[in-house]
């Protein structure tokens, strides 16, 4: 599997002005060639490459392989549509490749090539990122981020054959509890919610303000939200990826693409709705139960949460609550979160060799 390592450069005040001249160059070449392909309505990288390539490496002072790979840039930039007539930001990503980039790993440094020639610069890293970059393989991203140089580079991993399972977990991700799985566990969301809360009243009250000290402020709080969250959900899905692998179990998870279209709220909830970090907490579950050999179920997400585990019964007047469950048939009731959990498992299970079916396992779902 294919995975990214961040590593922050530590160039000179030198080193960091041809970093910034040659991402303002490569990009300003980028911006040309998009030109020339939008005039043509020529998209393909063969295309491109006939059409820019010698005017405008006569133009730039951009080394040949650098060239090519903003070529590629372009390129796939017209791969989502032909509509728009692209163009690229001054201090945008560059991809480097093999031949414009090495890594020193015994020294932490990188031979990069910049205008006026290569440089070597150092590199730090985590040890969790350094250990990837042993498997580095592919291209490098160059990105200006916040004033510091990173390169995002990839890296393919060995990942383990996925073991037969004899069990599934069931997940249901939510906004007040940022996971609960079938065994009642729960992961609340009630830091996150507060941190979100906390940010977006400062952001407002620093709005208002309207002066330089306010704008200084919030241009420090920029992305620390994110951050914490992002933080937050590498450490639940290890944690239920851990779970489901010590106990030879699958994970299951519903397929909730496109729900923000779908869902409507009040006007009060919209903003926690829209910071909902739901399809990245799916894809750190996905990623990490990838490399650990655990094998992931999607399911259908309709009804999970108003579906009654005991009696089967489907009704909106199953949830008299946004936190409980209670069966207008049968009276069977418990956290409506978990009641998602243990219905996603059920559904999960149909797809599992060797093990009962969902009808089979409803006397054994009905202990909450």
């Amino acid at each position: 599997m294919k995975l990214t390592a961040k590593v922050k450069l530590k160039p000179t005040k030198a080193q960091a002005e041809l970093l910034k001249r040659t991402l303002e160059t490569a990009n300003a070449a980028c911006n040309r060639m998009s030109a020339l392909a939008w005039d043509a309505q020529q998209f393909g990288q063969f295309q491109i490459h006939k059409l820019s390539y010698h005017c405008v490496k006569a133009e730039f002072d951009l080394t040949a392989q650098l060239l090519i790979r903003c070529i590629a840039k372009v390129c796939d930039a017209y791969k989502l549509d032909k509509e728009t007539k692209r163009t690229f930001k001054p201090l945008g990503a560059i991809p480097y490749d093999s031949r414009i980039l090495s890594w020193k790993m015994d020294k932490d440094e990188v031979s990069i090539w910049v205008l006026g020639g290569r440089q070597k610069i150092k590199f730090v890293a985590g040890d969790y990122h350094k250990s990837r970059l042993v498997h580095q393989r592919g291209e490098s991203d160059l990105c200006l981020i916040d004033g510091n140089f990173y390169l995002f580079t990839t890296c393919d991993i060995d990942e383990p054959t996925p073991k037969d399972v004899e069990d599934v977990l069931g997940v249901d991700l939510g906004v007040k509890n940022i996971a609960v799985d079938s065994d009642g566990q729960v992961h609340s969301a009630k830091a996150v919610n507060n941190v979100r809360y906390r940010h977006r009243k400062l952001r407002t009250k620093l709005q208002k303000k309207q002066t330089h000290a306010a704008r200084r402020k919030l241009k420090r709080l920029s992305g620390k939200e994110h951050r914490f969250a992002t933080w937050v959900n590498h450490n639940v899905s290890k944690e239920i990826v851990d779970k489901a692998k010590g106990t030879n179990r699958g994970v299951a998870l519903e397929e909730l693409g496109g729900i923000g279209d779908r869902v409507t709220v009040r006007k009060a909830q919209r903003a926690t709705l829209s910071s909902w970090s739901f399809n990245q907490l799916r894809l750190f579950i996905e990623y990490k139960a990838q490399r650990q050999g655990v094998k992931v179920f999607p399911v259908d997400p309709r009804n999970t949460s108003r579906t009654c585990p005991g009696c089967g019964c489907i009704d909106k007047a199953n949830r008299p609550t946004q936190s409980k469950f209670s069966c207008v048939h049968c009276g069977f009731s418990g956290l409506a979160d978990h009641i998602a959990a243990t219905n996603i498992r059920s559904r999960a299970l149909v797809n599992v060799p060797y093990i009962p079916t969902a009808p089979q396992c409803r006397d054994k779902a009905n202990v909450l």
